[in-house]
């Protein structure tokens, strides 16, 4: 029997500096060895919180629901209070608002008729949290108004950190980006300096980086995400916060460009996210779908849109430029016009250029020059860069679909420093393909000529094969994508499914819908078939994976 008073020690030192996968081993054996094979109630709480930390997060939320009993019998109604807006924020993590709200109610029952205290300032923030994803900002105005007071009469400056997080979230998106920021910046002080339990302060983190995104402030957000991947190095088998980053990274190095590595990465990280955070595992799978739909993986982009669609998370525009990327105009529009409908500015923003694009492919120009005003007006509204890149880049949409190519050019332009600002590589791409064509209906061929190469040339790097079909259809042999073509490469050298999807980080399953997509459009019937076309062809094989590359039954696997 190990001794439980030095498992405790030891346990309590690494929780203090961090270790938490330390701490939870040592917990779980000081566990084991008591007498009552349970562990007092502080000692159980370090248990529960080292679970989430570590990505055990039903063992937690079942740890932790047993903690809040016994705070609630034996430590009175604050303690327990605290513990249950705790959770309330660990299940609003976790994505179940209903869940969330519930743990809100019992807390705030709790403090009823106790003297105000901080207990009170968390809860207000996590009510304000839940209601502002219902887009009750005038909710979320007031608490901070209440935490700003609060904070200063109780002089808890993190309760001033949450009242910040809160207004800044307000004025942000209300229009005013660059206030909002700075409020956001100042909130983060006080979870600098630590004085923020963990949990919370990485959801500051996690509502600062999504704010960026939503906003498409690329260049903030990476700067945040940089910055929130710091915070996350100082503990030590952290699993949730660093795993979120983890798509937040891979979400700027699609924006970037580089498809095949983020691909892999999207979806493994959005398959470890699935039961600990599903509003980021939505935001992941969104982004797989994205990827493989320019990449012309339309099947894949569908699953993927599904699972977003699961997770409770918006697939548009997504979902409606599938639609057009397989000839149905009309659908798209259907579609992408009802997730229109009954949109505020903002959440509408990210709809808005994809819907000038379909307008335009159904034929539909007024509403095509109706949604570019729209998202003109948001653009400078809101003034962030990536918006009105969007506004730009939909301006000119609709000036060369009316044939005033030449006053389309200066907007292409100015959309392609934007673009660039941005480092958004496809959007880049687009935008020269959309010169070429302003210059043809000049009669500049030479100018159309090199921007239309220019084009083709980035499509064919990012391994957006549709796009480059489109302009130059005897590139690709086969019509195969750049997915397609690499598991052809493997299968060719002799790879198995299983070899195959470890070299590339997908799973065999994925690997299997590649090469029916192959077989398909080959006209064969056979793994010998297809590599035959291949060897055939020169299609170039990467060659069997090595034992280093081989799958790793311990790693998991999406």
């Amino acid at each position: 029997m190990e001794d439980q008073a030095g498992l405790l020690e030891s346990a309590r030192t690494a929780y203090a500096r961090g270790d938490w996968r330390a701490a939870c081993d040592g917990l779980e054996r000081a566990r084991a060895a008591a007498r009552a094979g349970e562990l007092d109630t502080a000692d159980l709480d370090l248990l529960g919180r080292c679970c989430w930390w570590t990505g055990r997060t039903r063992e937690a939320l079942e740890i932790s629901e047993h903690v809040f009993e016994r705070l609630q019998h034996d430590a009175g109604p604050v303690d327990a209070a605290m513990k249950a807006a705790t959770l309330g924020l660990l299940w609003f993590i976790r994505g179940d608002l209903v869940i969330a709200s519930g743990w809100a109610s019992r807390a705030r029952r709790l403090l009823r008729g106790a003297p105000e205290g901080i207990e009170h300032g968390y809860l207000r923030y996590l009510e304000a949290s839940i209601s502002l994803d219902f887009s009750s900002l005038g909710g979320a105005r007031e608490a901070s108004e209440a935490l700003h007071d609060l904070g200063r009469r109780l002089r808890a400056p993190q309760l001033t950190c949450l009242a910040l997080v809160l207004s800044g979230l307000v004025d942000a998106r209300t229009g005013d980006p660059a206030g909002g920021f700075a409020q956001l910046d100042e909130a983060m002080l006080p979870v600098l300096a630590g004085q923020l339990p963990p949990e919370w302060a990485g959801d500051v983190y996690c509502t600062v980086i999504h704010t960026c995104h939503e906003l498409a402030d690329l260049s903030r957000m990476r700067a945040w995400t940089l910055a929130t991947e710091r915070w996350c190095e100082q503990f030590r088998g952290e699993a949730v916060y660093s795993g979120i980053c983890r798509i937040h990274r891979l979400q700027l190095l699609c924006a970037e460009g580089d498809w095949a590595a983020a691909e892999a990465g999207v979806e493994r990280a959005g398959a470890e996210l699935a039961g600990v955070n599903g509003w980021v595992a939505g935001e992941a799978y969104y982004q797989l779908g994205e990827i493989r739909r320019l990449r012309g993986d339309f099947a894949g982009a569908s699953e993927a849109y599904a699972r977003t669609a699961q997770f409770g998370m918006d697939h548009q525009p997504g979902a409606a430029l599938l639609e057009l990327a397989r000839g149905r105009p009309a659908q798209a529009w259907a579609s992408v016009s009802a997730a229109l409908a009954g949109r505020d500015a903002l959440s509408a923003a990210r709809l808005l250029g994809p819907g000038v694009r379909i307008a335009l492919a159904a034929g539909r120009e007024d509403d095509a020059g109706r949604l570019c005003s729209e998202l003109e007006s948001t653009a400078a509204g809101f003034g962030t860069e990536g918006f009105r890149a969007w506004a730009l880049q939909a301006r000119a949409a609709v000036l060369v679909a009316a044939g005033r190519f030449g006053d389309a050019l200066p907007v292409l332009r100015a959309a392609g420093v934007a673009y660039r600002n941005l480092r958004a590589r496809y959007e880049s791409a687009a935008v020269h393909e959309m010169c070429a064509r302003a210059h043809a209906g000049l009669g500049d061929v030479a100018a159309a000529a090199a921007d239309r190469a220019t084009a083709v040339e980035m499509y064919r790097q990012l391994g957006a094969v549709p796009d480059v079909e489109r302009l130059d259809p005897g590139d690709v042999p086969g019509g195969l994508t750049a997915r397609e073509s690499e598991v052809l490469g493997l299968v060719a050298s002799g790879a198995s499914n299983r070899e195959a999807a470890a070299a590339l980080y997908i799973s065999e399953k994925t690997v299997g819908r590649h090469l029916s997509n192959i077989f398909a459009k080959l006209g064969v019937a056979s793994r010998t078939a297809a590599a035959a076309w291949a060897h055939e062809r020169g299609i170039a094989a990467r060659g069997r994976p090595g034992p280093a590359e081989r799958p790793d039954p311990a790693r998991g696997r999406a």
